[in-house]
């Protein structure tokens, strides 16, 4: 195996992949560096990022590896005792279930303590579904807002996407958001029907991936023509 002689003590944030796709097409030989003289590691889900770490390098042992677990489940007592082994000097890495940590990501609360704690913080370069997808829509790159998860409810969810279209029109500000890939289909039709025919809909879908798909149209033009989209990680864009 090989380590990097020498390392900061600091709180390294790796962007995991997106999707099925080779560590060299999305991630610099540098995260490699790093990731191979980290042993201890903060992750949302054990398996995924035991899975991502021998993508990264097949001679990886992992079971000479430390794993904290952090997602919506963790106590947020527990949170601050995971930093443990980078306050004694040793380099620690968090990674999440897919793309960049701390963004969209439970991540963001070890390393706000991390933060108030005065320990240095380092993000790693590497795919976010957010900005690729702002990159790719044609949208307003200036001013933009990533909304998460929408409402469940049918009329609560039309009533926030009317009030996301209208703060793409007023505040010319591209609107993201997400939904779990079962209900992309729905969403979809919900978007169809709570917006303007003249509004621009961006869907990203699969994106690093070789299923990747981009695609801006009207509301209205999207008629009809709505993809399947029912198992693919989605973002969906409305601009005006």
């Amino acid at each position: 195996m090989r380590y990097l002689r020498a390392m900061n003590q600091a709180l390294y944030l790796i962007p995991n992949l997106l999707g099925e796709t080779p560590v060299e097409q999305v991630l610099p030989a540098y995260n490699h560096d790093i990731i191979m003289g980290i042993r201890h590691f903060i992750v949302e889900d054990v398996r995924t990022a035991r899975r991502f770490l021998k993508q990264v390098d097949h001679s990886i042992d992992i079971d000479q590896l430390t794993f904290y677990t952090l997602n919506k489940h963790t106590k947020p007592d527990e949170i601050s005792g995971m930093l443990k082994p980078l306050e004694e000097g040793n380099p620690m890495g968090v990674i999440s279930e897919a793309g960049c940590p701390a963004v969209a990501d439970p991540g963001a609360d070890v390393v706000a303590i991390a933060q108030r704690k005065g320990l240095q913080v380092v993000p790693l370069v590497g795919p976010s579904s957010i900005i690729l997808a702002v990159m790719g829509s044609g949208f307003n790159g200036q001013s933009f807002a990533f909304n998460g998860y929408l409402p469940i409810e049918p009329d609560e969810r039309i009533k926030t996407l009317k009030k996301l279209e209208q703060r793409a029109y007023t505040e010319n500000q591209t609107q993201l958001f997400i939904e779990t890939p079962y209900r992309n289909a729905k969403m979809m039709a919900d978007i169809l029907k709570a917006c303007r025919p003249q509004t621009h809909l961006c869907i990203a879908a699969g994106l690093t991936t070789a299923d990747e798909f981009i695609r801006t149209r009207t509301v209205k033009e999207w008629g009809g023509k709505l993809p399947s989209l029912d198992k693919v990680p989605c973002i969906f864009l409305i601009y005006r």
